[in-house]
């Protein structure tokens, strides 16, 4: 994603880094060759205008000849020195850049394994929700079951209880006829006695 293109952009930025760098050597090398250069120089101006000094009067067009050659060997070491001041200023700024970005990739990688570990917590998470998703299906299916079988229980205590009034009633009605019997059986008696 695009963490991973981050973490390969800076594995770049490291890599251009490092190629700035040893360009910055090669050119601290050159600078190192010119200042060697504008000494030497230095010097071969110095003994040119001792010799120019000899000659006295036929040696002073070649004495501003050397003046001027030690002023152009002091001018070239000067700006060699300068490009080595920034160069050493540049390759330190670049050195400390190539610490951050190094640290930066570090962090990076960090994060790629970071949102890893996040997108496998999230695919957990799917899994068991859709498992806790199931589970509340096959709950509801057990409470409609436990719903039916409490209707079909309501059902039947209303029929024992019907059936119970009807056995009640004809209970009555049995205990009345046995009464009734009774008492006519007990009049009877009564007649047989007075005969």
């Amino acid at each position: 994603g695009k963490a991973s293109r981050g973490g390969q952009m800076v594995s770049g930025v490291v890599q251009t880094m490092g190629n700035i760098s040893t360009s910055s050597k090669k050119i601290s090398e050159i600078t190192a060759v010119i200042n060697s250069i504008a000494f030497q120089t230095n010097i071969l101006a110095l003994n040119a205008a001792v010799e120019a000094a000899r000659a006295g009067e036929q040696g002073r067009g070649f004495a501003v000849v050397a003046s001027e050659v030690r002023t152009l060997a002091s001018r070239s070491a000067q700006a060699a020195k300068e490009i080595e001041g920034l160069i050493g200023a540049s390759v330190s700024l670049i050195e400390q850049g190539s610490e951050e970005v190094i640290a930066a990739g570090s962090t990076m990688n960090e994060i790629v394994d970071a949102v890893k570990r996040v997108t496998d917590i999230m695919l957990d998470i799917a899994a068991a929700s859709d498992e806790q998703s199931r589970g509340i299906v096959q709950v509801s299916q057990a409470i409609s079951e436990m719903d039916r079988v409490t209707q079909q229980n309501a059902s039947l205590v209303e029929e024992a209880s019907a059936a119970a009034a009807s056995l009640e009633e004809q209970a009555a009605r049995l205990t009345q006829a046995v009464d009734a019997f009774r008492l006519h059986d007990t009049g009877a008696t009564m007649r047989s006695s007075f005969l």
